[in-house]
């Protein structure tokens, strides 16, 4: 999978692409990340790639014609593909997202903003889609770049170690959170490890775990539990963890109080 990425500061992205599980994609040939700076594409002595906005207004505004032969000349060297502006007036990124970019395994093009923005005009005469990662402002686009492609490239095939991995992640699967993780000792600080996990019963663990997604999806992030078969799902899980011990439910971090609300609510 190539993504092609534009930004004033690509050293930021270089030390990202050397790493983890970016850096594991790239050296296995499972993905290409490119470089561009709009500023090889000036021809000014100072190479300059902004410029004050017309009406006034706080921040410069990056030019549209270095961007565009950026733009024009990724799409000689190589494969443009979709072109996307990261902003925060663009489509909130999801878990959906990265799975269909992943899937469909194609060349895009992703461009940085920094300063006050991106001239509109480039953005209209190449078609450029907009996405956000939240609802926040950052110094520049260049974390947000980052943050979608770790999100895409996590999901190809042979990247992580354990294929199973991605799948468990939440918002993956069933589109629920992950349950909760435990690692050793058994006992931390008074805090213990579920029994259930203990069991070595590998239907148990993964039926309690399923329950405690459930759980925690709709506590959390009740959104995300929007079909009749996970709001049938989620009383069944309901019942089934009331039946649990206090102690037990301690442990996962589950006030009975709480389902015994959200049995009534549901």
């Amino acid at each position: 999978m190539l993504i092609n990425i534009v930004t004033l500061f690509p050293q930021e992205v270089k030390n990202f692409m050397n790493s983890g599980v970016v850096g594991r994609a790239i050296n296995a040939d499972l993905a290409q990340l490119a470089v561009y700076n709009p500023r090889n594409y000036t021809e000014d002595f100072h190479q300059t790639v902004d410029d004050r906005p017309y009406g006034g207004g706080d921040g410069m505004i990056l030019l549209a014609e270095p961007l565009a032969r950026t733009i024009e000349d990724i799409e000689l060297q190589s494969t443009l593909g979709d072109i996307y502006y990261l902003s925060p007036q663009g489509k909130t990124w999801n878990d959906v997202m990265a799975e269909k970019w992943a899937q469909q395994n194609i060349a895009k093009t992703l461009i940085c903003g920094r300063y006050g923005g991106v001239a509109e005009r480039f953005l209209q005469f190449y078609n450029i889609q907009e996405i956000s990662i939240g609802d926040f402002v950052l110094s520049g686009g260049e974390i947000a770049a980052m943050a979608v492609v770790d999100s895409v490239l996590r999901k190809l095939p042979g990247v992580l170690g354990n294929s199973q991995s991605a799948l468990e992640d939440s918002f993956s699967g069933e589109g629920l959170l992950e349950a909760s993780q435990f690692s050793r000792p058994q006992e931390w600080k008074g805090l213990k490890v579920p029994s259930v996990l203990l069991t070595g019963n590998h239907q148990k663990i993964l039926a309690a775990r399923k329950v405690v997604a459930l759980i925690k999806t709709a506590l959390k992030r009740p959104d995300l539990v929007n079909t009749i078969d996970q709001q049938i799902d989620l009383q069944q899980a309901i019942n089934s963890a009331i039946s649990w011990g206090d102690e037990e439910l301690s442990h996962w971090r589950i006030d009975r109080n709480q389902l015994i609300k959200l049995r009534e609510n549901s």
